[in-house]
């Protein structure tokens, strides 16, 4: 490429300017089109045209330095937004798009259709005519025959993967009704409604609602057990002793002595001693009068339950610690006298 005209960018500008002032963006760069002519690219800031590109078109001649502008366009670039490839109006129907109450008509040279048996006005000829399906101005061709049998092979054929699974075909199922005409020897109607439904049908295609299909005999499903997750397992556990058993044979195995509780103030607050306990007090022991606590101090009495035996026991206990032993000068004035001797001894 000449450096004249790869250098006219300033000159391609200024004529796209003068075009369109607001709508020029960057330099995209330059493409030689012959030994006298170049392309230089822009950017097309105009709203509505993404990738768009302006394109100028410089020339000179080649025994000259001065560079002049052809022509200049705005093209789509290569991620231009651009409207679809037009498609006539008879080619843009599709099949599905057929509403209710749309009228189409068929091309006027239809390769589809060939022309079909005109009457001839006896009614007995006309009459086996309509039997036999010629009562018709226009008739499937042989190559629509062949059109339909592929679209009817390709999606309810033999191929199918529906078919591959099936325990039998079509062919020997009786809901297959077999078309009339030339196509009957290899199509017909599915009339079973869990099945291809009203679907023309391959007389190779099968499914699983074949008309002789057998339920498979057995025991069923494999025999699982059942998980309860509300069920409650039994687990062994060794017994515990209570803990006033643990207790008490933890105080007599150590033979600690046993300690008056001390007031805040400092006083000393004899031991009271449970019931069933089996001990008395030293004090009792000996007949002497127990100084009672002030009733302040005094602590409450802890209910225990205790077996009858160590009821009993504690009874006898107490009765011996209450009975007073006999004061020695006592016993001897009752030995030395007569009258009171025999009463006492009784």
């Amino acid at each position: 490429m000449r450096t004249i005209l790869a250098g006219a960018v300033d000159l391609a500008r200024r004529a796209l300017v003068d075009l369109e002032p607001t709508g020029v963006g960057v330099h995209l760069g330059v493409r030689a089109e012959d030994e006298c002519s170049a392309t230089h690219r822009f950017e097309a800031t105009l709203p509505g045209y993404h990738g768009w590109q302006w394109a100028v078109v410089v020339a000179a001649a080649p025994d000259t330095d001065r560079v002049t502008v052809s022509e200049s366009a705005l093209l789509p670039g290569p991620d231009a937004l651009i409207a679809p490839d037009f498609v006539p109006w008879d080619q843009r129907i599709r099949p599905g798009d057929l509403a209710p109450g749309d009228l189409l008509a068929p091309p006027a040279d239809d390769p589809r259709l060939v022309p079909g048996y005109s009457a001839t006005g006896d009614p007995e000829v006309d009459e086996v005519a309509g039997q036999v399906g010629l009562g018709r101005k226009q008739v499937l061709s042989r190559e629509g025959r062949e059109d339909a049998a592929e679209r009817w092979y390709s999606d309810y054929g033999p191929d199918n993967e529906m078919a591959k699974a099936a325990p039998g075909s079509c062919e020997s199922c009786g809901f297959y009704l077999p078309l009339a005409g030339a196509l009957r020897a290899c199509f017909g109607v599915c009339a079973n409604v869990m099945g291809a439904d009203g679907h023309v049908v391959h007389m190779g295609y099968g499914c699983g609602a074949h008309s002789d299909t057998q339920l498979p005999t057995g025991a069923g499903s494999p025999i699982y057990q059942a998980y309860d997750d509300a069920a409650i397992e039994v687990v062994a556990v060794a017994p515990k002793p209570p803990a006033a058993e643990a207790a008490s044979v933890t105080a007599e195995s150590t033979g600690a002595p046993e300690t008056a509780a001390l007031e805040p103030g400092g006083n000393t607050v004899p031991r009271v001693e449970e019931p069933g306990s089996g001990r008395a007090h030293p004090e009792t022991a000996t007949g002497d009068p127990v100084a009672e606590p002030p009733a302040a101090t005094v602590a409450e009495p802890v209910a225990v339950e205790s077996t009858d035996e160590s009821v009993d026991a504690a009874a006898g206990n107490a009765g011996r610690a209450d009975t007073p032993r006999p004061d020695p000068a006592t016993a001897e004035a009752a030995d030395s006298d007569p009258a009171t001797g025999p009463e006492t001894h009784r």
